[in-house]
């Protein structure tokens, strides 16, 4: 598993193991640290002093804004409908347009997670282990469930 050579990589980036992942026409800012068997794809952006943790899968159309985190695992999603053939032929990227994802400032996603497309994770917010977002999530809100609702808002103490 490459890290080709259409990587942007920013100062001080850490991989653990550059053998275990794959990264390819993707951007990662300054001091962030990416684990092992990390998928990042084309036209995707990590931002500085991130941390993406082992088994995760950022998709291309997927924009990781400065100081996240993303737990081990975390699966995220980028067509609405996604399909193996087009007229029974296999898809090509012509048959299919990304649905682009943001994930702002702060923010920290639990492992297991998965983020389906088309969708913001404010500024500050956590999304829980195992969660499936299926919606926006507000700035400073912690969602957890399947499909992840809000528990709490605005950091404040978490109800169940």
């Amino acid at each position: 598993m490459p890290i080709a050579a259409t990587v942007r990589l920013g100062r001080d980036v850490t991989i653990h193991d550059a053998a275990l992942v794959n990264l390819y026409g993707c951007s990662i800012g300054d001091g962030t640290k990416i684990g092992a068997f990390v998928e990042i794809q084309k036209g995707a952006t990590v931002g500085a002093r991130c941390k993406i943790s082992s088994h995760t899968f950022v998709c291309e159309g997927v924009v990781i804004e400065d100081e996240v985190f993303v737990g081990h695992g975390v699966m995220f999603v980028n067509d609405r409908h996604p399909r193996a053939t087009a007229g029974r032929r296999l898809q090509t990227e012509a048959d299919w347009q990304v649905v682009p994802t943001r994930v702002c400032r702060g923010a920290s996603i639990g492992s297991g997670a998965a983020i389906l497309c088309g969708i913001t994770i404010g500024e500050g917010a956590m999304v829980g282990a195992g969660a499936v977002v299926t919606r926006d999530v507000p700035a400073g809100a912690t969602v957890a469930g399947v499909p992840a609702r809000v528990l709490a808002r605005g950091g404040g103490e978490v109800r169940v």
